[in-house]
């Protein structure tokens, strides 16, 4: 599955994942292929993904949202 991580100011990533946590208003989450179509307001905190080769990745946000769809995760960031 796709991840793209945006800011008004830079794509911070875009490439594919395995995996993928957000930080959501009501807790975190994870991601995985295949997952229901959903739109999340995203929290403080960390946006966390593991890479096909098995490297898990962090990012710090202050926030955001986030949408998935047909294996795209879209999540913009502030």
């Amino acid at each position: 599955m796709t991840l793209e991580i945006i800011s008004a100011h830079e794509i911070t990533f875009k490439g594919e994942t395995v995996s993928v946590t957000l930080p959501g208003e009501s807790g975190s989450f994870t991601v995985l292929r295949n997952h229901a179509a959903l739109i999340s307001v995203l929290t403080k905190g960390v946006v966390r993904y593991v890479t096909p080769d098995g490297n898990l990745h962090s990012i710090d946000i202050d926030g955001g949202i986030a949408d998935v769809n047909n294996n795209v995760i879209s999540v913009c960031v502030y």
